[in-house]
């Protein structure tokens, strides 16, 4: 069982590069120090594990969950000591993809950029592929 945690944004990437990698997902700087900040105080926590649920009017958006432990299905991207974990059904939507943690005056958020993405909806809280 694990307790949701923050809203995410997602972007659509075009004209980028994608660099070959071998994780499926990247963390910037500002999302490894974010990311360590909310686990400092949770011992029983292990990383943060990334989902994919149907929602909003594009079809798709991420969830963010504090995670015990992981499931054998998972993948696991471990960088900068910091653990994410990302579920089955998501792993495909991710491939390529980049985490980053952006704060403005009005709101702070963990940021998806992802070049598989085909449309968002105006919020940017969903997507298709």
């Amino acid at each position: 069982m694990s307790a949701s945690m923050v809203r995410a944004t997602v972007r659509a990437v075009s004209k980028r590069k994608i660099l070959p990698t071998r994780a499926a997902l990247t963390l910037t700087p500002s999302a490894v120090n974010k990311i360590r900040l909310l686990l400092q105080d949770k011992p029983e926590y292990i990383g943060l594990k990334v989902g994919v649920r149907t929602r909003g009017c594009n079809g798709l958006t991420y969830t963010l969950d504090y995670t015990k432990d992981r499931d054998k299905s998972d993948e696991e991207v471990l960088q900068d000591g910091v653990r994410v974990f990302i579920a089955k059904k998501a792993q495909l939507t991710l491939l390529g993809t980049e985490m980053d943690f952006v704060e403005s005056k009005l709101s702070s958020e963990f940021v998806f950029n992802n070049p598989n993405i085909k449309g968002t909806c105006g919020c940017g809280e969903s997507f298709n592929i």
